[in-house]
C-alpha cells in the first residue's frame, strides 16, 4: 500500500510561511535530496490555494538546469488538487471534492509509489484528523519568523510520534521524520 508522506519546511518557531505568505526563509539544500524524494513518490496531494501557487509553477527562462530539471521531474507526477469550490479537473490535475476518507484509500491502494502530502495547512489537518498521514517528514528551518501560517492549526486530537530518522546538514536545516506511534 502506498503511504502519504508530509513533507515540508517549517521555521524553528513552527510556521510554514510568513505572514504575507512568503517563503523566502526557505533553504534549498542540496544535500537534503529533494530529487531523491521525489524520485520515491508518483502522486501529489495538494489544497486548492497551494496547486494555485505551486502547483503549475515553471521556473524562468533564467533558472538554473538544475532547477528546471527538479521541476520537470516534480511536474511528471500525478497531481490531486483537494477543493470546496473548484470542481472541474483540468488536463494537469485531478479535483476531489468531498468524500476525501474514500477517494485517497482508493489511491492508496493503488500499485505505484508513495503519495506526497503537499499541503497547505487546513488540508494537512483534514489528513491528520481522517488519520491518512503515515510519514512526516519536516525540514526545520534555521529560522524565527514570530509570525505566519502555523504548521498544525486545529488538530482535534493529540498524535503520538515515534522518531525514525534524523539529519543536520552543514545549512543549518535539520530533517525530522516520525511515524506515528505504533506504525512501523
Amino acid at each position: 500500500m502506498k503511504r502519504i508522506i508530509l513533507d515540508l519546511a517549517v521555521t524553528l518557531d513552527g510556521f510554514i510561511e510568513g505572514k504575507n505568505g512568503e517563503v523566502d526563509w526557505c533553504i534549498m539544500d542540496p544535500e537534503l535530496g529533494f530529487n531523491d524524494f521525489l524520485n520515491q513518490i508518483d502522486t501529489i496531494f495538494y489544497g486548492r490555494k497551494s496547486y494555485d501557487l505551486w502547483g503549475q509553477f515553471t521556473p524562468d527562462i533564467e533558472a538554473t538546469d538544475a532547477d528546471k530539471e527538479l521541476w520537470a521531474l516534480y511536474h511528471s507526477k500525478e497531481k490531486y488538487v483537494f477543493s470546496r469550490t473548484q470542481k472541474d479537473t483540468d488536463h494537469k490535475a485531478i479535483f476531489i471534492n468531498d468524500r476525501i476518507l474514500e477517494e485517497v484509500n482508493k489511491l492508496k491502494n493503488k500499485p505505484g509509489k508513495d503519495i506526497w502530502l503537499y499541503g497547505g495547512a487546513s488540508l494537512i489537518t483534514t489528513f491528520i484528523d481522517l488519520g491518512l498521514v503515515d510519514e512526516f517528514r519536516l525540514s526545520v528551518h534555521p529560522v524565527v519568523l514570530g509570525e505566519g501560517k502555523p504548521l498544525f492549526e486545529d488538530i482535534k486530537q493529540r498524535l503520538n510520534l515515534k522518531l525514525v530518522n534524523a539529519r543536520t546538514f552543514s545549512s543549518g536545516v535539520v530533517q525530522l521524520i516520525y511515524h506515528l506511534d505504533g506504525n512501523e
